[in-house]
């Protein structure tokens, strides 16, 4: 799940390669009986593969039926959104600007270079938001802070990339380093874009793609090695590739691999948000691909048939976890050809029968990450973050260990700041006071108590926040709504050389490799399409093969006529 709050900030966002997609187009009417292909989960990559599996099949002539498993309710996986102050649809529908109520949980942004989604936000006509706001009514404080749990280190607003006093600020503290840092991440970058081009793509092995580009010494090495190692000051390194780190991962910088370090210091293109969710994109696809969607069934069980195709059984997904154990499984009413496993291994819990020669996904350790959102009235509060009470705290605050603090990783990696970030997301108007308030996302290890957000809200603060409203002191709430979810966010990308397997065994695929190497919505889409292009390429391999034979019996036909 790619996290990024600060889309202004230019080492929080998700980075991708250029990739062009074509207009969708209508599947012909074809011949032959339709290649079956399942996939579970339809989350990024599932419903990318699904997408492009259909895109593919069309350009190949290839008859194919496409169904989707998911056990949630809903498209997306990591990408979903909630409603602010719980309103119902009736009470969304009621209001002129409902996209303004949906509030991300999970993948937050997507960037102009991620030309897979954005391509598909083009194709599918979603309306799309900047994420960089102008500060809200009421917070005339800089954009963007780095606080170590003591004090900011570092302030700067929107522009500070085109700003020369932002630019001056930034090379007074650390010197060349961040034109070194920026330097490094193109020469990442354009290593990694090769991934995406033939000869490369399409791949079976995520190793050895990474090889053929040049990676594998990045991922292998930490981010604070390969910093150091390319003349990267420690200063640079710990208070702003860290924050980086920090809130795109919630990991720091001696445990996070190299190639994923460098991907949040990528800075070409703006930021944005599909409204209302950008889960919208993954529906969007889902649709245009014609796949059977069966949500709300979660698929328990893969085995063999003696045709060497796959059989499915299918529980109910929305059944409680003690419900899903006792119950049996039933057939999901058709033979595959393919099935796509589009899901973290270890979460998609589906149990493969006996096969020979089945590589196994390994099952990684993910971050469990606690989202917090609520909203307020009240900014929040200087003196909390060390600051003089007649300051503003800034929009965003990302954070870094003080220095001196040994890293860890886990839980206890969050130090001495105790969150990951906190971010004033945008002013959003109380449906019920009909009071404009703000509103918040935190990233923290742990469970935001009702008591610390009390603590760190300015709540003393009686000044105008640009409502005609100001609370009177019998109606005042500090916090007017809270939403609590944990998410198993992303992988903790460690440093490795050797990924998951594309192919697990003749016909079973899976995209979850591609988490520890880069998780974002663009990464995992472009696995989906990574493996729609395999299935369509070793389906005209076989109808290549089986003609050639065909053609080798007819031959032999016609010289025993002779």
């Amino acid at each position: 799940m790619k996290l990024s709050i600060s889309a202004y900030a230019f080492w929080v966002f998700s980075f991708v390669a250029a990739q062009r997609v074509q207009q969708p187009l209508q599947q012909e009417t074809v011949s032959g009986k339709p290649v079956q292909v399942a996939i579970i989960g339809a989350g990024a990559a599932g419903s990318s593969a699904a997408y492009h599996l259909s895109r593919y099949a069309h350009n190949a002539s290839l008859p194919i039926n496409i169904t989707i498993f998911e056990s949630n309710s809903y498209i997306g996986g990591r990408s979903t959104t909630v409603t602010a102050y719980n309103l119902t649809t009736t009470e969304l529908d009621s209001l002129t600007s409902p996209n303004t109520y949906s509030v991300e949980l999970g993948a937050s942004i997507f960037v102009v270079v991620n030309h897979i989604l954005v391509s598909a936000v083009q194709t599918f006509n979603l309306s799309t938001s900047d994420d960089t706001p102008d500060n809200p009514k009421g917070h005339l404080g800089q954009e963007l802070g780095i606080w170590d749990g003591d004090k900011f280190l570092l302030q700067l607003d929107s522009s500070f990339l085109n700003g020369y006093w932002s630019l001056a600020k930034l090379l007074f503290r650390y010197g060349l380093a961040p034109i070194r840092t920026h330097a490094l991440t193109k020469s990442v970058i354009s290593k990694f874009l090769k991934i995406y081009e033939s000869p490369i793509f399409p791949f079976k092995s995520l190793t050895a793609a990474a090889q053929d580009a040049e990676l594998l010494a990045v991922t292998a090495a930490t981010g604070e090695q390969y910093l150091r190692e390319n003349g990267i000051s420690e200063g640079f390194a710990r208070e702003v590739v860290q924050a980086s780190t920090r809130v795109n991962y919630a990991q720091n910088l001696e445990y996070i691999h190299g190639l994923e370090a460098m991907v949040c210091m990528a800075t070409d293109g703006g930021a944005r948000s599909v409204e209302g969710g950008n889960w919208k994109i993954f529906e969007a696809m889902v649709k245009a691909s014609g796949a059977s969607l069966r949500l709300g069934e979660r698929v328990d069980l893969v085995t063999e048939t003696r045709d060497e195709k796959y059989r499915i059984s299918i529980i109910d997904g929305n059944a409680s976890e003690e419900q899903q154990r006792l119950q049996a499984g039933k057939d999901a009413g058709t033979a595959f050809d393919h099935v796509v496993v589009a899901s973290p291994w270890q979460y998609a819990n589906v149990e493969f029968g006996v096969f020979p020669e089945f590589s196994l996904p390994d099952k990684i350790p993910y971050v469990r990450l606690h989202v917090t959102l609520f909203t307020s009235p009240y900014l929040l509060d200087p003196e909390f973050f060390n600051m003089p009470k007649d300051q503003v705290v800034p929009q965003v605050i990302l954070t870094t260990l003080p220095d001196g603090q040994p890293a860890q990783t886990g839980p206890e990696g969050v130090g001495r700041p105790g969150f990951f970030s906190i971010s004033l997301l945008r002013p959003i108007t109380n449906p019920k006071s009909g009071r404009e308030e703000y509103l918040y996302k935190i990233f923290s290890p742990g469970r935001v108590s009702d008591d610390y957000l009390e603590k760190i809200l300015n709540s003393n603060d009686n000044s105008d926040n640009g409502s005609s409203e100001v609370p009177s002191s019998n109606e005042k709430e500090n916090v007017t709504w809270i939403y609590r979810k944990i998410w198993n966010s992303y992988p903790y990308e460690t440093p490795r050389a050797a990924f998951d397997d594309v192919q697990l065994r003749r016909n079973v695929w899976y995209t979850g490799g591609m988490d520890n190497f880069i998780s974002t919505m663009e990464t995992n889409a472009l696995m989906g399409k990574n493996v729609a292009k395999l299935i369509v390429d070793a389906e005209q391999s076989e109808a290549e093969r089986s003609m050639g034979m065909q053609m080798d019996e007819d031959m032999k036909a016609r010289k025993q006529d002779l």
